[in-house]
């Protein structure tokens, strides 16, 4: 059997990490993103059993968001949040980004009408949208 040294306790594989970081609600989760390429180490795509270290660099992307990370603490278990929030901190660069994707996103989101269409709206808009079969 193995003897666990001091620099067991220290390391954390990055699936864990990111499970623990509240990043995804599964550690399963968290390894398919990294499989499917959503997460990248220090600039490089990485591997679920990565050793984490302090001051890495970790891009991922959440749906429509890429946040950029650097990490600020290792942790093996799942905490609160606000104990995961202290594990990492957000570049300046990638709050930035996000903000300005997410205005824009706004921006091209369609205006919802006041009112439901009446009958007569209802079916001009089905002519316009599946044409006129008569």
């Amino acid at each position: 059997m193995k003897g666990k040294t001091d620099d067991d306790d220290n390391a954390v594989r990055l699936d864990k990490w990111l499970w623990a970081a509240r990043f995804y609600k599964t550690r399963a989760l968290a390894r398919e993103m990294i499989d499917g390429g959503k997460v990248h180490y220090n600039g490089q795509r990485g591997k679920p059993s990565k050793l984490m270290e302090l001051n890495a660099e970790i891009t991922l992307r959440q749906g429509n968001d890429t946040k950029t990370i650097t990490v600020l603490g290792l942790n093996t278990q799942r905490r609160s949040a606000e104990d995961a929030q202290k594990l990492y901190q957000e570049t300046d660069a990638s709050i930035a980004s996000r903000e300005k994707i997410s205005e824009a996103r706004k921006m091209n989101a369609m205006p919802h009408p006041d009112r439901r269409p009446d009958k007569k709206e209802r079916r001009t808009l089905i002519k316009f949208k599946y044409g006129d079969s008569e």
